[in-house]
C-alpha cells in the first residue's frame, strides 16, 4: 500500500524569513491524523530568506537530520560544534539528554532550503552527539546510496534507531530498485524534480508512505533529488 501525501496538503508556517512546509504535525500545525509514521516524527521543508535563522534553542530526546537542498546552513551548538552544511552533507545530531544548538542561513543574501528530519531515538537519554558527512554526486547519481543507518556502515552517519536512510539524485528516465524486508516500512521524500513510485506519480515535496510491499521501483520524470527512509 502506497499512500501520497500531497506536497500542497502539508501544514504551513510563514514567518517572512521563514517559509516551512510540514509533512508532519509541528508547532502550532497540528492534525492527528498526521502525528509522523513509524519512527518518523518531522519533516520539514524550511526555506530560509538571507540572513534568517533559528536563534539558540533546546532539545532533547530527538535524532535530528539536516539535508540540505540549496544553500548552506550555519550550524552551532553546545557540545562545541560549528560548521556549514552544504548540499550533498548530512548532518546528524543526537540531542539526548540535552543539547542547545543555532542553525541559520550562511549567506546574507542567498536563499536557502532544508529538510530537517525527526527521527525518534531508540531509548531516551542518550548521550548528546554530533556527526556530519559528505556524500559526493557521483555516489548518489542514479542510485540509492545509504547516508544514515543504525550502525554507521559503508561510511554512512550513525542514526540511533532502526532506520536506513538512502540518498539518490537521479537523471531523467533513470530508475532505481529499493527492496524492503518482511514487515517492513518506508517513506519516500521528493525534495526535488518528479518520480515515479511503482507507477504512482510524485511531484516535489510530495512523500509517500508505504508499508505491504516489496520491491519499490522509483524512476525519475524529472531531475530528481530524493530521500528514502527503510523503517521498522
Amino acid at each position: 500500500m502506497i499512500f501520497v501525501r500531497e506536497a500542497d496538503a502539508r501544514g504551513v508556517a510563514d514567518f517572512g524569513w521563514l517559509d516551512s512546509r510540514h509533512t508532519f504535525s509541528f508547532g502550532e500545525y497540528h492534525d492527528p491524523r498526521y502525528m509522523g509514521f513509524s519512527d518518523l516524527r518531522v519533516i520539514n521543508d524550511d526555506r530560509i530568506a538571507g540572513g534568517g535563522g533559528f536563534p539558540t534553542h533546546p532539545h532533547r530526546d530527538m535524532e535530528i537530520v539536516t539535508y540540505v537542498v540549496e544553500g548552506g546552513v550555519a550550524h552551532k551548538d553546545s557540545l562545541g560544534n560549528g560548521s556549514v552544511i552544504r548540499p550533498g552533507e548530512v548532518q546528524r545530531m543526537s540531542a539526548g539528554t540535552g543539547i542547545r544548538h543555532s542553525e541559520y542561513n550562511a549567506s546574507p543574501s542567498d536563499p536557502l532550503r532544508l529538510l530537517q528530519i525527526w527521527i525518534l531515538p531508540e531509548r531516551p537519554g542518550l548521550v548528546p552527539g554530533y556527526e556530519q558527512k559528505a556524500f559526493d554526486d557521483a555516489v548518489r547519481r542514479n542510485k540509492l546510496a545509504l547516508v544514515g543507518s543504525r550502525d554507521g556502515r559503508d561510511g554512512s552517519v550513525t542514526i540511533h534507531q532502526d532506520v536506513a536512510l538512502h540518498s539518490g539524485l537521479l537523471d531523467p528516465g533513470a530508475e532505481v530498485e529499493h527492496v524492503l524486508a518482511a514487515g517492513r516500512r518506508a517513506w519516500l521524500q521528493v525534495a526535488r524534480g518528479a518520480v515515479e513510485l511503482n507507477g504512482i506519480a510524485l511531484k516535489e515535496g510530495d512523500g509517500a508512505a508505504i508499508k505491504d510491499e516489496v520491491k519499490l521501483r522509483i524512476r525519475a520524470t524529472a531531475p530528481s533529488d530524493l530521500l528514502l527512509f527503510d523503517l521498522r
